[in-house]
């Protein structure tokens, strides 16, 4: 089977986070440099191969999009062209950033790992692909009850 990989895209950092090859388990894979993004894909897609991109989608409460989609829509749109037999689907991301902060927490990370950034992307990434697996698995159980 490939991997799922997810995005969690930022104008300085890429937080990308990938399944097992059975798509049972999401681990944080990395942060890169945004604008070294396509290169470290096409570097990993000749390694391993992916299934789907999830990319991490701002709302607001409201359950508009957030402001942040100006930068992170023309960045779906290359990931499209640049790997067109890779679909994409987007994930709503609210929330993660905090989420990401309170893993470190409950991890016992002390105060200057947790203002470590990088780490904090590359958390994020990780609970975007997980929430989704969870979503996944959830219609997977409701399709099977039909």
């Amino acid at each position: 089977m490939s991997r799922i990989l997810a995005i969690d895209y930022g104008l300085k950092r890429v937080g990308i986070a990938v399944t097992d090859e059975l798509q049972l388990i999401a681990n944080g894979l990395t942060t890169v440099n945004a604008g070294e993004i396509f290169t470290f894909l096409r570097a990993y897609l000749q390694k391993e191969p992916v299934a789907l991109f999830l990319v991490g989608k701002p709302k607001q409460m409201n359950n508009t999009d957030s402001s942040a989609c100006e930068y992170i829509e023309p960045f779906v749109k290359k990931l499209k062209k640049e790997f067109p037999d890779i679909p994409v689907k987007r994930v709503d991301e609210r929330f993660t950033s905090k989420m990401a902060f309170q893993t470190m927490i409950d991890a016992g990370l002390n105060r200057k790992k947790r203002q470590n950034k990088a780490l904090v992307d590359t958390i994020s990434a990780t609970i975007i692909l997980q929430s989704y697996m969870e979503s996944l698995e959830y219609k997977l159980i409701k399709e099977s009850r039909k």
